[in-house]
Parts: C-alpha cells; sequence; structure tokens
C-alpha cells in the first residue's frame, strides 16, 4: 500500500473524530442548549483550513494521475474536484449559520440541523466514496513512478490534529482524546458489570 494512501485514510479518521465532535454539539443544540461554540468554530476553522489547502490536493494529485492510467476507473470516481468545491459550500453555509447565531439572528432550530447534518453526512459519503472507489482504483493500476511523482509534488505539512503543534487546534485534540478516554472506560465498566 502506498503511504499516500494511509496517510489519507488517517486523515479521513481524523475528520471522522470531528464530525463525531460536531454532531455531538448539534445533539446539545438540538436538546436547547448551549453548544461549546468555541468548540464548534474551531472544527470550522480546521475544515476551512487543513482539508482544502492539504488533503484535498494530495487526492486531486493521484485522482489527475488516475484519469491518465485508467479513464474508466476516474469515471467511476466522478467529478473529484467538484465534490471538493460542494464540501467548501456546504461548510460555508455551516460557518454563516454559527455565526448568524452567535450573532442572536433568528434561524429555526430545524434549519440549523439540517445545514448541520447536510455537511456531516456529505463528508461522510464523501470520504465512503474516495476510501471504496478512488483509493483502490488508485492503488491497483498507478506504478511506482506514479506514486513517486505524487509523493515529489506533495507539502509536507502536517494534520494539526495529529501533531496538535498548533494552538488553535490543541483545545479538539484535547476534547477528542478526553472523549475515547471515557468511552473506552465506559465500555471496560460494561464489560465488568455483573449480568443479572
Amino acid at each position: 500500500m502506498p503511504q499516500i494512501i494511509d496517510i489519507l485514510r488517517e486523515e479521513h479518521h481524523n475528520i471522522e473524530k470531528l464530525l463525531l465532535v460536531l454532531e455531538r454539539e448539534l445533539g446539545v443544540f438540538n436538546r436547547a442548549e448551549r453548544p461549546d461554540y468555541h468548540v464548534v468554530r474551531s472544527v470550522i476553522e480546521y475544515f476551512q483550513d487543513y482539508p482544502d489547502r492539504c488533503h484535498h490536493p494530495k487526492e486531486d494529485i493521484i485522482f489527475e494521475k488516475l484519469k491518465t492510467r485508467d479513464p474508466i476507473a476516474a469515471a467511476s470516481v466522478g467529478d473529484l474536484e467538484a465534490e471538493h468545491e460542494s464540501g467548501s459550500k456546504r461548510l460555508g453555509r455551516v460557518a454563516r449559520t454559527v455565526e448568524s447565531i452567535l450573532a442572536d439572528r433568528e434561524i429555526l432550530r430545524q434549519t440549523v440541523d439540517e445545514i448541520i447534518r447536510d455537511f456531516i453526512d456529505h463528508e461522510r459519503q464523501h470520504m465512503a466514496m474516495e476510501e471504496h472507489v478512488l483509493f483502490p482504483a488508485a492503488v491497483k493500476v498507478l506504478l511506482p513512478q506514479d506514486w513517486a511523482e505524487i509523493s515529489a509534488k506533495l507539502t509536507t505539512r502536517k494534520d494539526p490534529l495529529d501533531t496538535a503543534l498548533e494552538d488553535k487546534y490543541r483545545l479538539l485534540r484535547d476534547l477528542i482524546l478526553q472523549w475515547e478516554q471515557e468511552a473506552e472506560l465506559e465500555r471496560t465498566q460494561r464489560s465488568y458489570a455483573p449480568s443479572s
């Protein structure tokens, strides 16, 4: 397996963690409680920063190589660039919606839910397509020199969620780690609970 595919899958794993964070905060909002808007904004900033600047360009480079090597396989992926653009537009709607809430503009709770859920659902569908269609097709047809050319073009910027080097993402990383520890503790306690 080419290293870049492993990196992209790890980045998808990180993106899924953030989608779960957003989903949790949306659940708080839907219960008519106040979500942690600092966390929500941090998630939005992450999506505005890393995927569009670093993650998607990697996928786009792979897709361009795939189109050259196997146009039929590439056609099964669809228009990847348009998909990425569509995701950015959905994210823009999420950001504007959150800013409207914080500015005390009237907006229906159901509308907020639909906009944020639309973003989450489409991100998951998009990643699933890449995992099940794009990545396997690329691994199957791209040659070692293709992977070498792809690697040469890639930026060396690391995912800030992995490295936690950027302070603005440290809160998100800590929150995700805390939730993972809590979930693990809960699973452990359930497995040791006496059965009735």
